[in-house]
Protein backbone atom coordinates (compact mmCIF):
# COMPACT_ATOMS: atom_id res chain seq x y z
CA UNK A 1 0.00 0.00 0.00
CA UNK A 2 2.85 2.60 0.98
CA UNK A 3 4.20 1.64 -2.54
CA UNK A 4 0.79 2.49 -4.06
CA UNK A 5 0.71 5.86 -2.39
CA UNK A 6 4.30 6.53 -3.15
CA UNK A 7 3.86 5.86 -6.68
CA UNK A 8 0.29 8.34 -6.80
CA UNK A 9 2.76 11.19 -4.74
CA UNK A 10 5.21 11.03 -7.60
CA UNK A 11 2.89 11.51 -10.29
CA UNK A 12 1.19 13.92 -9.26
CA UNK A 13 4.57 15.88 -9.14
CA UNK A 14 5.33 14.83 -12.82
CA UNK A 15 1.92 16.10 -13.69
CA UNK A 16 2.33 19.42 -12.07
CA UNK A 17 5.54 19.54 -13.35
CA UNK A 18 4.21 18.88 -17.19
CA UNK A 19 1.09 21.56 -16.62
CA UNK A 20 3.33 23.98 -15.23
CA UNK A 21 5.95 23.70 -17.86
CA UNK A 22 3.24 23.04 -20.90
CA UNK A 23 1.07 26.12 -20.09
CA UNK A 24 3.53 28.74 -18.70
CA UNK A 25 7.46 27.96 -19.06
CA UNK A 26 7.50 26.66 -22.52
CA UNK A 27 6.57 30.39 -23.23
CA UNK A 28 8.99 31.70 -20.92
CA UNK A 29 11.59 29.17 -23.14
CA UNK A 30 10.66 30.83 -26.50
CA UNK A 31 11.25 34.42 -24.69
CA UNK A 32 14.31 33.53 -23.36
CA UNK A 33 16.14 31.83 -26.29
CA UNK A 34 15.06 34.85 -28.63
CA UNK A 35 16.46 38.32 -28.21
CA UNK A 36 16.84 41.77 -30.21
CA UNK A 37 18.95 41.61 -33.43
CA UNK A 38 21.87 43.56 -33.65
CA UNK A 39 24.63 44.28 -35.76
CA UNK A 40 27.13 42.17 -34.10
CA UNK A 41 26.87 39.02 -31.88
CA UNK A 42 28.94 41.09 -29.46
CA UNK A 43 26.84 43.60 -28.58
CA UNK A 44 23.11 44.68 -27.47
CA UNK A 45 20.31 46.57 -29.39
CA UNK A 46 21.49 50.37 -28.98
CA UNK A 47 19.05 52.41 -27.67
CA UNK A 48 18.43 54.72 -30.73
CA UNK A 49 16.72 52.09 -32.95
CA UNK A 50 13.16 51.52 -33.17
CA UNK A 51 11.87 47.53 -31.93
CA UNK A 52 9.09 45.78 -34.15
CA UNK A 53 7.35 43.30 -33.51
CA UNK A 54 5.99 41.23 -36.59
CA UNK A 55 2.81 39.52 -36.43
CA UNK A 56 1.43 36.92 -39.69
CA UNK A 57 -1.55 35.14 -40.12
CA UNK A 58 -3.39 34.86 -37.07
CA UNK A 59 -6.05 33.79 -39.32
CA UNK A 60 -8.74 33.03 -36.26
CA UNK A 61 -10.86 30.68 -36.79
CA UNK A 62 -14.65 30.40 -37.32
CA UNK A 63 -17.96 28.56 -39.01
CA UNK A 64 -15.75 28.56 -42.29
CA UNK A 65 -12.27 27.31 -40.76
CA UNK A 66 -13.96 23.29 -39.99
CA UNK A 67 -17.15 23.08 -41.21
CA UNK A 68 -18.92 23.37 -38.69
CA UNK A 69 -21.49 25.36 -37.29
CA UNK A 70 -20.95 28.20 -34.88
CA UNK A 71 -22.89 26.81 -32.07
CA UNK A 72 -20.95 23.41 -32.21
CA UNK A 73 -18.82 22.32 -29.27
CA UNK A 74 -15.83 20.70 -31.14
CA UNK A 75 -15.34 24.28 -33.13
CA UNK A 76 -16.21 26.59 -29.57
CA UNK A 77 -13.55 23.79 -28.19
CA UNK A 78 -10.73 25.03 -31.24
CA UNK A 79 -11.14 28.01 -31.13
CA UNK A 80 -11.17 28.75 -27.42
CA UNK A 81 -7.45 26.91 -27.57
CA UNK A 82 -6.35 28.40 -30.46
CA UNK A 83 -7.21 31.94 -29.19
CA UNK A 84 -5.66 31.10 -25.84
CA UNK A 85 -2.30 29.81 -27.74
CA UNK A 86 -2.08 32.62 -29.91
CA UNK A 87 -2.82 34.87 -26.62
CA UNK A 88 -0.07 33.41 -24.43
CA UNK A 89 2.36 33.65 -27.53
CA UNK A 90 1.58 37.56 -27.65
CA UNK A 91 1.41 38.18 -23.49
CA UNK A 92 3.93 36.06 -22.34
CA UNK A 93 6.76 35.29 -25.75
CA UNK A 94 6.17 38.79 -27.39
CA UNK A 95 4.86 41.66 -24.96
CA UNK A 96 8.30 41.03 -22.56
CA UNK A 97 10.19 42.42 -25.32
CA UNK A 98 8.77 45.88 -24.85
CA UNK A 99 8.42 46.56 -28.46
CA UNK A 100 8.06 50.05 -30.17
CA UNK A 101 5.73 49.16 -32.97
CA UNK A 102 3.58 45.99 -33.54
CA UNK A 103 2.57 45.32 -37.35
CA UNK A 104 0.31 42.52 -38.75
CA UNK A 105 0.96 41.52 -41.84
CA UNK A 106 -2.79 40.52 -42.53
CA UNK A 107 -5.19 37.36 -42.60
CA UNK A 108 -6.53 38.49 -39.10
CA UNK A 109 -9.26 36.18 -40.04
CA UNK A 110 -10.09 33.54 -41.56
CA UNK A 111 -12.92 33.24 -43.20
CA UNK A 112 -13.42 37.54 -43.19
CA UNK A 113 -14.67 38.11 -46.32
CA UNK A 114 -17.62 35.64 -45.93
CA UNK A 115 -19.01 36.22 -42.35
CA UNK A 116 -22.05 38.31 -41.88
CA UNK A 117 -21.70 41.17 -40.34
CA UNK A 118 -22.22 39.92 -37.10
CA UNK A 119 -19.99 37.27 -37.05
CA UNK A 120 -17.21 39.40 -38.29
CA UNK A 121 -17.75 41.63 -35.39
CA UNK A 122 -17.66 38.55 -33.03
CA UNK A 123 -13.79 37.64 -34.82
CA UNK A 124 -13.41 41.05 -34.53
CA UNK A 125 -13.88 40.98 -30.81
CA UNK A 126 -11.74 38.33 -30.32
CA UNK A 127 -9.11 39.46 -32.22
CA UNK A 128 -8.80 42.29 -29.46
CA UNK A 129 -8.63 39.90 -26.98
CA UNK A 130 -6.48 38.03 -28.32
CA UNK A 131 -3.92 40.59 -28.55
CA UNK A 132 -4.98 43.17 -25.66
CA UNK A 133 -5.41 45.32 -28.11
CA UNK A 134 -7.94 47.68 -25.86
CA UNK A 135 -4.96 47.20 -23.74
CA UNK A 136 -2.24 48.38 -26.49
CA UNK A 137 -4.40 51.47 -27.35
CA UNK A 138 -4.54 52.77 -23.82
CA UNK A 139 -0.59 53.11 -24.19
CA UNK A 140 -0.06 56.20 -27.08
CA UNK A 141 3.41 54.97 -27.38
CA UNK A 142 2.87 51.45 -28.99
CA UNK A 143 1.72 51.89 -32.28
CA UNK A 144 -0.06 49.07 -34.10
CA UNK A 145 0.32 49.08 -38.04
CA UNK A 146 -2.06 46.48 -40.01
CA UNK A 147 -2.31 44.59 -43.61
CA UNK A 148 -5.24 43.71 -45.62
CA UNK A 149 -5.04 39.88 -46.20
CA UNK A 150 -6.90 37.47 -48.72
CA UNK A 151 -8.89 36.13 -45.67
CA UNK A 152 -9.79 39.60 -44.62
CA UNK A 153 -11.48 41.03 -47.79
CA UNK A 154 -10.46 38.34 -50.37
CA UNK A 155 -9.06 38.32 -53.84
CA UNK A 156 -10.03 41.44 -56.43
CA UNK A 157 -12.50 38.84 -58.28
CA UNK A 158 -14.82 38.62 -54.89
CA UNK A 159 -14.38 42.24 -53.91
CA UNK A 160 -15.07 43.76 -56.73
CA UNK A 161 -18.38 42.19 -56.56
CA UNK A 162 -19.07 42.95 -52.81
CA UNK A 163 -17.17 46.29 -52.29
CA UNK A 164 -18.74 46.56 -48.98
CA UNK A 165 -15.93 44.21 -47.30
CA UNK A 166 -13.57 46.67 -47.93
CA UNK A 167 -15.30 49.48 -46.41
CA UNK A 168 -16.14 47.04 -43.31
CA UNK A 169 -12.14 46.07 -43.07
CA UNK A 170 -11.29 50.12 -43.71
CA UNK A 171 -13.28 51.19 -41.08
CA UNK A 172 -11.69 49.34 -38.00
CA UNK A 173 -8.57 48.53 -39.46
CA UNK A 174 -7.17 52.33 -41.82
CA UNK A 175 -6.48 52.47 -45.13
CA UNK A 176 -5.18 49.51 -47.09
CA UNK A 177 -2.11 51.52 -48.78
CA UNK A 178 -0.61 54.05 -46.80
CA UNK A 179 3.32 54.66 -45.52
CA UNK A 180 4.51 54.96 -41.86
CA UNK A 181 8.20 55.62 -39.96
CA UNK A 182 9.98 53.90 -37.63
CA UNK A 183 13.41 55.29 -37.46
CA UNK A 184 14.82 56.82 -40.06
CA UNK A 185 13.32 53.79 -41.98
CA UNK A 186 9.83 54.31 -43.73
CA UNK A 187 7.56 51.11 -44.76
CA UNK A 188 5.40 51.49 -47.50
CA UNK A 189 2.25 48.87 -46.99
CA UNK A 190 0.54 47.86 -50.20
CA UNK A 191 -2.70 46.13 -50.65
CA UNK A 192 -1.42 43.12 -52.64
CA UNK A 193 -5.06 41.53 -53.32
CA UNK A 194 -5.85 44.52 -55.48
CA UNK A 195 -2.14 44.40 -57.79
CA UNK A 196 -3.04 41.99 -60.13
CA UNK A 197 -6.73 42.60 -60.44
CA UNK A 198 -8.92 43.62 -63.23
CA UNK A 199 -7.10 46.28 -65.51
CA UNK A 200 -10.16 48.29 -65.15
CA UNK A 201 -10.48 48.11 -61.41
CA UNK A 202 -10.58 50.86 -59.14
CA UNK A 203 -8.82 49.27 -57.08
CA UNK A 204 -6.15 47.91 -58.46
CA UNK A 205 -5.79 51.94 -59.84
CA UNK A 206 -5.68 53.39 -56.73
CA UNK A 207 -3.19 50.93 -55.39
CA UNK A 208 -0.57 51.76 -58.09
CA UNK A 209 -1.15 55.21 -57.81
CA UNK A 210 -0.15 54.94 -54.31
CA UNK A 211 2.98 53.05 -54.88
CA UNK A 212 4.07 55.73 -58.17
CA UNK A 213 3.52 58.51 -55.80
CA UNK A 214 6.13 57.73 -53.37
CA UNK A 215 9.69 58.70 -53.97
CA UNK A 216 12.29 56.33 -55.08
CA UNK A 217 15.37 57.72 -54.35
CA UNK A 218 15.32 59.29 -50.92
CA UNK A 219 18.61 57.69 -49.61
CA UNK A 220 18.91 58.66 -46.01
CA UNK A 221 15.42 57.16 -45.30
CA UNK A 222 15.37 52.99 -46.91
CA UNK A 223 11.77 51.70 -47.68
CA UNK A 224 10.64 48.45 -46.43
CA UNK A 225 8.23 47.04 -48.76
CA UNK A 226 4.74 45.47 -46.31
CA UNK A 227 3.03 43.14 -48.82
CA UNK A 228 0.81 40.00 -47.93
CA UNK A 229 0.62 38.07 -50.40
CA UNK A 230 4.65 37.59 -50.99
CA UNK A 231 6.54 38.40 -54.22
CA UNK A 232 7.33 36.14 -57.76
CA UNK A 233 9.76 33.46 -57.22
CA UNK A 234 11.01 30.75 -59.90
CA UNK A 235 9.30 27.16 -59.20
CA UNK A 236 11.33 24.85 -56.16
CA UNK A 237 13.29 28.27 -55.61
CA UNK A 238 14.78 27.03 -52.18
CA UNK A 239 13.08 28.95 -49.00
CA UNK A 240 16.12 28.36 -46.31
CA UNK A 241 16.95 26.34 -43.55
CA UNK A 242 13.90 27.67 -41.49
CA UNK A 243 11.22 26.05 -43.62
CA UNK A 244 9.41 22.79 -42.48
CA UNK A 245 6.66 22.42 -45.12
CA UNK A 246 7.24 21.47 -48.86
CA UNK A 247 8.08 24.69 -51.45
CA UNK A 248 4.93 25.91 -53.20
CA UNK A 249 5.04 26.97 -56.57
CA UNK A 250 3.40 29.14 -58.30
CA UNK A 251 -0.69 28.67 -58.82
CA UNK A 252 -3.01 31.70 -60.21
CA UNK A 253 -6.59 31.54 -60.79
CA UNK A 254 -8.24 34.10 -63.04
CA UNK A 255 -11.73 34.64 -62.94
CA UNK A 256 -14.35 34.94 -66.04
CA UNK A 257 -14.11 38.23 -68.72
CA UNK A 258 -11.20 39.83 -67.03
CA UNK A 259 -13.02 39.97 -63.57
CA UNK A 260 -9.39 39.56 -61.43
CA UNK A 261 -8.08 37.16 -59.23
CA UNK A 262 -9.43 34.59 -57.81
CA UNK A 263 -6.44 32.87 -56.18
CA UNK A 264 -3.03 33.21 -55.93
CA UNK A 265 -0.14 32.27 -53.76
CA UNK A 266 2.81 34.40 -55.35
CA UNK A 267 1.73 38.08 -57.25
CA UNK A 268 3.23 37.86 -60.80
CA UNK A 269 6.24 38.63 -62.11
CA UNK A 270 5.51 41.38 -63.61
CA UNK A 271 4.18 43.04 -60.97
CA UNK A 272 7.00 41.90 -58.70
CA UNK A 273 9.44 43.64 -60.72
CA UNK A 274 7.86 46.49 -61.15
CA UNK A 275 7.01 47.04 -57.41
CA UNK A 276 10.70 46.45 -56.72
CA UNK A 277 12.01 48.96 -59.41
CA UNK A 278 9.46 51.77 -58.52
CA UNK A 279 10.33 51.24 -54.61
CA UNK A 280 13.81 49.55 -54.66
CA UNK A 281 13.48 48.43 -51.20
CA UNK A 282 16.21 47.27 -48.91
CA UNK A 283 13.83 44.73 -47.50
CA UNK A 284 10.87 43.15 -48.38
CA UNK A 285 8.06 41.52 -45.49
CA UNK A 286 5.25 39.01 -46.48
CA UNK A 287 3.07 36.21 -45.01
CA UNK A 288 -0.02 34.51 -46.96
CA UNK A 289 2.50 31.34 -46.96
CA UNK A 290 1.93 30.24 -43.51
CA UNK A 291 6.07 28.87 -43.22
CA UNK A 292 8.84 30.39 -43.52
CA UNK A 293 10.56 31.65 -46.50
CA UNK A 294 13.40 33.44 -47.11
CA UNK A 295 14.58 34.13 -50.78
CA UNK A 296 16.67 37.06 -52.15
CA UNK A 297 15.38 38.73 -55.52
CA UNK A 298 17.87 40.09 -58.03
CA UNK A 299 17.64 43.58 -59.32
CA UNK A 300 19.31 46.22 -61.46
CA UNK A 301 20.42 48.21 -58.05
CA UNK A 302 21.13 44.99 -56.05
CA UNK A 303 19.28 41.91 -54.24
CA UNK A 304 17.26 42.60 -52.20
CA UNK A 305 15.90 40.28 -49.13
CA UNK A 306 12.11 39.11 -48.76
CA UNK A 307 11.48 37.46 -45.51
CA UNK A 308 8.02 35.60 -45.42
CA UNK A 309 7.17 34.94 -42.56
CA UNK A 310 5.16 31.55 -40.77
CA UNK A 311 1.87 32.04 -39.10
CA UNK A 312 1.52 32.21 -35.10
CA UNK A 313 -1.27 29.84 -34.91
CA UNK A 314 -0.71 26.33 -34.26
CA UNK A 315 -3.64 25.70 -36.24
CA UNK A 316 -3.02 26.88 -39.35
CA UNK A 317 -0.66 23.92 -41.04
CA UNK A 318 2.18 25.01 -39.00
CA UNK A 319 3.87 23.00 -36.72
CA UNK A 320 6.39 25.34 -35.74
CA UNK A 321 4.85 29.16 -35.26
CA UNK A 322 7.08 31.99 -35.34
CA UNK A 323 7.32 35.76 -35.50
CA UNK A 324 9.93 38.23 -36.08
CA UNK A 325 11.97 41.16 -33.93
CA UNK A 326 12.90 43.88 -36.19
CA UNK A 327 14.93 46.85 -35.33
CA UNK A 328 15.43 49.98 -37.62
CA UNK A 329 17.78 52.57 -36.83
CA UNK A 330 18.13 55.47 -35.75
CA UNK A 331 15.52 57.33 -34.39
CA UNK A 332 14.10 60.31 -36.03
CA UNK A 333 15.45 62.34 -32.79
CA UNK A 334 19.31 61.22 -33.34
CA UNK A 335 20.87 63.81 -34.82
CA UNK A 336 23.95 62.37 -35.76
CA UNK A 337 24.94 62.38 -39.34
CA UNK A 338 27.49 59.63 -39.16
CA UNK A 339 25.09 56.45 -38.00
CA UNK A 340 24.05 54.98 -41.44
CA UNK A 341 20.15 54.23 -41.11
CA UNK A 342 19.54 50.10 -41.12
CA UNK A 343 17.16 47.15 -40.92
CA UNK A 344 17.92 44.01 -39.00
CA UNK A 345 15.76 41.31 -38.48
CA UNK A 346 15.45 38.24 -36.07
CA UNK A 347 13.51 35.37 -36.28
CA UNK A 348 11.61 33.61 -33.12
CA UNK A 349 9.92 30.43 -32.89
CA UNK A 350 7.23 29.74 -30.63
CA UNK A 351 6.11 26.85 -28.65
CA UNK A 352 5.33 23.69 -30.33
CA UNK A 353 1.87 23.23 -29.22
CA UNK A 354 1.09 20.09 -31.27
CA UNK A 355 3.91 18.60 -29.34
CA UNK A 356 2.47 19.82 -25.68
CA UNK A 357 -0.61 18.23 -26.27
CA UNK A 358 0.96 14.79 -27.94
CA UNK A 359 3.14 15.01 -24.41
CA UNK A 360 -0.21 15.06 -22.68
CA UNK A 361 -1.44 12.19 -24.02
CA UNK A 362 1.34 9.78 -23.84
CA UNK A 363 1.81 11.07 -20.16
CA UNK A 364 -1.92 10.10 -19.89
CA UNK A 365 -1.11 6.59 -20.84
CA UNK A 366 1.87 6.06 -19.41
CA UNK A 367 0.18 7.03 -16.21
CA UNK A 368 -2.76 4.28 -16.79
CA UNK A 369 -0.72 1.77 -17.24
CA UNK A 370 2.16 2.44 -14.31
CA UNK A 371 -1.30 2.71 -12.09
CA UNK A 372 -2.60 -0.30 -13.26
CA UNK A 373 0.73 -3.02 -13.38
CA UNK A 374 2.67 -1.36 -10.74
CA UNK A 375 2.96 -4.28 -7.65
CA UNK A 376 1.48 -3.86 -4.68
CA UNK A 377 4.65 -4.23 -2.71
CA UNK A 378 6.77 -1.90 -5.43
CA UNK A 379 9.29 -3.44 -7.39
CA UNK A 380 11.14 -5.41 -5.45
CA UNK A 381 8.09 -8.13 -5.76
CA UNK A 382 9.45 -8.61 -9.75
CA UNK A 383 9.84 -11.85 -9.65
CA UNK A 384 12.63 -10.90 -13.04
CA UNK A 385 14.02 -7.94 -10.38
CA UNK A 386 14.51 -10.60 -7.37
CA UNK A 387 16.20 -13.16 -9.96
CA UNK A 388 18.31 -10.68 -11.09
CA UNK A 389 19.71 -9.55 -7.29
CA UNK A 390 20.07 -12.65 -6.46
CA UNK A 391 22.14 -13.23 -9.56
CA UNK A 392 24.44 -10.04 -8.39
CA UNK A 393 24.89 -11.37 -5.02
CA UNK A 394 25.85 -14.64 -6.27
CA UNK A 395 28.35 -13.44 -8.61
CA UNK A 396 29.60 -10.57 -5.72
CA UNK A 397 30.26 -13.38 -3.36
CA UNK A 398 31.78 -15.40 -5.81
CA UNK A 399 34.31 -13.09 -6.48
CA UNK A 400 34.56 -11.19 -3.25
CA UNK A 401 34.21 -14.01 -0.66
CA UNK A 402 37.55 -14.57 1.37
CA UNK A 403 36.68 -17.96 3.54
CA UNK A 404 36.60 -21.51 1.03
CA UNK A 405 33.57 -23.39 1.36
CA UNK A 406 34.02 -26.84 3.35
CA UNK A 407 34.51 -30.05 1.36
CA UNK A 408 32.33 -33.09 2.00
CA UNK A 409 35.25 -35.18 1.20
CA UNK A 410 37.05 -33.78 4.06
CA UNK A 411 35.13 -34.91 6.83
CA UNK A 412 35.75 -38.48 8.28
CA UNK A 413 37.62 -40.16 11.02
CA UNK A 414 41.74 -41.22 10.51
CA UNK A 415 43.53 -43.52 12.70
CA UNK A 416 47.04 -43.41 13.32
CA UNK A 417 49.11 -46.34 11.43
CA UNK A 418 52.66 -47.12 12.09
CA UNK A 419 54.91 -49.12 9.55
CA UNK A 420 58.05 -51.34 9.92
CA UNK A 421 60.42 -48.85 10.64
CA UNK A 422 58.17 -47.59 13.57
CA UNK A 423 56.95 -44.11 11.56
CA UNK A 424 53.18 -42.81 12.29
CA UNK A 425 50.92 -42.06 9.38
CA UNK A 426 47.30 -40.85 9.49
CA UNK A 427 45.03 -43.16 7.36
CA UNK A 428 41.44 -41.89 6.49
CA UNK A 429 38.65 -44.65 7.92
CA UNK A 430 36.63 -45.89 4.97
CA UNK A 431 33.27 -44.91 5.06
CA UNK A 432 30.39 -47.30 3.88
CA UNK A 433 27.05 -45.99 2.46
CA UNK A 434 23.91 -47.19 3.04
CA UNK A 435 22.78 -49.11 0.41
CA UNK A 436 19.32 -47.33 -0.88
CA UNK A 437 16.05 -49.33 -0.46
CA UNK A 438 13.32 -49.20 -2.84
CA UNK A 439 9.64 -49.54 -2.22
CA UNK A 440 8.85 -52.16 -4.41
CA UNK A 441 12.00 -54.79 -3.89
CA UNK A 442 14.90 -55.53 -1.67
CA UNK A 443 18.14 -57.06 -2.44
CA UNK A 444 19.82 -58.87 -0.27
CA UNK A 445 23.40 -60.22 -1.19
CA UNK A 446 24.42 -63.61 -0.23
CA UNK A 447 27.53 -64.67 -1.69
CA UNK A 448 26.62 -64.92 -5.98
CA UNK A 449 23.02 -65.49 -4.81
CA UNK A 450 20.32 -62.96 -4.58
CA UNK A 451 17.26 -62.87 -2.70
CA UNK A 452 14.32 -60.54 -3.60
CA UNK A 453 11.77 -59.84 -1.40
CA UNK A 454 8.25 -61.06 -3.00
CA UNK A 455 5.15 -59.09 -3.51
CA UNK A 456 2.08 -59.55 -1.45
CA UNK A 457 0.15 -60.96 -3.77
CA UNK A 458 -2.91 -61.54 -1.21
CA UNK A 459 -3.53 -57.56 -0.72
CA UNK A 460 -7.01 -56.61 -0.65
CA UNK A 461 -7.76 -54.50 -3.67
CA UNK A 462 -10.00 -50.92 -2.49
CA UNK A 463 -13.98 -51.05 -2.95
CA UNK A 464 -14.94 -49.59 -6.00
CA UNK A 465 -17.88 -47.74 -3.53
CA UNK A 466 -14.91 -46.18 -1.47
CA UNK A 467 -12.68 -45.36 -5.07
CA UNK A 468 -16.40 -43.61 -5.71
CA UNK A 469 -16.62 -41.41 -2.81
CA UNK A 470 -13.44 -40.57 -2.44
CA UNK A 471 -13.31 -39.45 -6.17
CA UNK A 472 -16.62 -37.09 -5.14
CA UNK A 473 -14.44 -35.52 -2.16
CA UNK A 474 -11.73 -34.92 -4.48
CA UNK A 475 -14.19 -33.47 -7.14
CA UNK A 476 -15.62 -31.31 -4.18
CA UNK A 477 -12.94 -29.94 -3.29
CA UNK A 478 -11.06 -29.00 -6.63
CA UNK A 479 -14.59 -27.35 -7.65
CA UNK A 480 -14.15 -25.32 -4.30
CA UNK A 481 -11.05 -24.68 -4.64
CA UNK A 482 -11.26 -23.04 -7.80
CA UNK A 483 -14.28 -21.07 -7.01
CA UNK A 484 -12.05 -19.78 -4.13
CA UNK A 485 -9.31 -18.90 -6.44
CA UNK A 486 -12.06 -17.43 -9.07
CA UNK A 487 -13.44 -15.09 -5.69
CA UNK A 488 -9.65 -14.04 -4.85
CA UNK A 489 -9.11 -13.06 -8.78
CA UNK A 490 -11.92 -10.65 -8.95
CA UNK A 491 -11.67 -9.61 -5.57
CA UNK A 492 -7.83 -8.83 -6.67
CA UNK A 493 -8.94 -7.26 -10.05
CA UNK A 494 -11.69 -4.71 -7.91
CA UNK A 495 -9.00 -3.50 -5.45
CA UNK A 496 -6.60 -2.95 -8.23
CA UNK A 497 -9.58 -1.01 -10.25
CA UNK A 498 -10.46 0.91 -7.06
CA UNK A 499 -6.62 2.17 -6.16
CA UNK A 500 -6.37 2.89 -9.82
CA UNK A 501 -9.51 4.95 -9.54
CA UNK A 502 -8.45 6.04 -6.47
CA UNK A 503 -4.98 6.98 -7.93
CA UNK A 504 -6.53 8.90 -10.83
CA UNK A 505 -9.13 11.33 -8.43
CA UNK A 506 -6.14 12.85 -6.34
CA UNK A 507 -4.16 13.10 -9.49
CA UNK A 508 -6.92 15.15 -10.90
CA UNK A 509 -7.71 16.71 -7.35
CA UNK A 510 -4.38 18.36 -7.47
CA UNK A 511 -3.80 19.54 -10.91
CA UNK A 512 -7.06 20.18 -12.19
CA UNK A 513 -7.31 23.07 -10.33
CA UNK A 514 -3.38 24.05 -11.30
CA UNK A 515 -4.44 23.55 -15.03
CA UNK A 516 -7.91 26.03 -14.41
CA UNK A 517 -5.66 28.63 -12.86
CA UNK A 518 -3.16 28.71 -15.67
CA UNK A 519 -6.28 28.89 -18.17
CA UNK A 520 -7.92 31.80 -16.31
CA UNK A 521 -4.49 33.67 -15.89
CA UNK A 522 -3.99 33.75 -19.31
CA UNK A 523 -7.28 34.61 -20.77
CA UNK A 524 -8.54 37.58 -18.54
CA UNK A 525 -7.84 40.81 -19.39
CA UNK A 526 -5.24 42.26 -17.01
Amino acid sequence: MQSATRLTLLLCAAWAATVLYGEMGAYWASYLVCSWPSSSPSSSLPNNHVKIAVVADPQLMDSSSLGLPSSSVALQAAEFYTDLNMRRSFQSAMLPFKPDVVLFLGDHFDGGPYLSDEEWQESLFRFKHIFSLNEQRSKPHVPIYYLSGNHDIGYSAFFSVHPEVLGRYEKEFGSRNYQFSAGKVDFVVIDAQTLDGAKKSKERSSSWEFVKSLSPGNASHPKVLLTHIPLYRPDNTPCGPHRSSPIINQRVSYAALDQGITYQNYLTKETSDLLLSLLKPVLVLSGHDHDQCTVVHSTPFGPVTEHTLGTISWQQGNLYPSFMLLSAGPKLSQNSTDMKPEVMTNLCFLPKQTHIYIWYICQFALTILLLVFWPTNGLGSLPCLNTFIGFKRSVGAELFSRTKEKNDEDDGEYEMVFDAEGSMHLVKKAVAKAPSASSDSRAIGRGSVVARATAGKHQLEPDSSVLVEMGSEMTSDDGAKLARTSKLKVRKVLQRLFRVIQSIVVIAALNVPLYMMLLFKDWIDH
